[in-house]
């Protein structure tokens, strides 16, 4: 004879054990975003940005170095416009 008690219908259910790597859910494979980038007509701008398309060929866990470097890259551009040119000879006039 069974001593154990039945379960109550309104039970909720323990919590199911199921292995690691066993859980029938595989990571989706990476998908490119499709995003459409227009050139800016800065040639060392519109570099950095194309970088951008290879993120589309990496893990998520890949993305972080190249929108680093990226962003470095558009940091350094932006900066170089902010520098003042050299007097040119012809200019210097004293």
């Amino acid at each position: 004879m069974n001593d154990a008690m039945p379960e109550p219908a309104d039970a909720m259910p323990g919590p199911e054990t199921v292995p690691p790597g066993d859980g029938g859910h595989e990571p989706a494979a990476a998908a490119p975003l499709e995003v459409v980038r227009e050139l800016t007509g800065h040639p060392g701008v519109d570099a950095h940005l194309a970088r951008l398309a290879e993120v589309d060929d990496l893990p998520a866990d890949g993305h972080l170095e190249v929108y680093e470097d990226v962003h470095r890259g558009l940091r350094a551009e932006l900066t170089s416009l902010d520098a003042q040119p050299a007097p040119r000879p012809y200019e210097n006039r004293s």
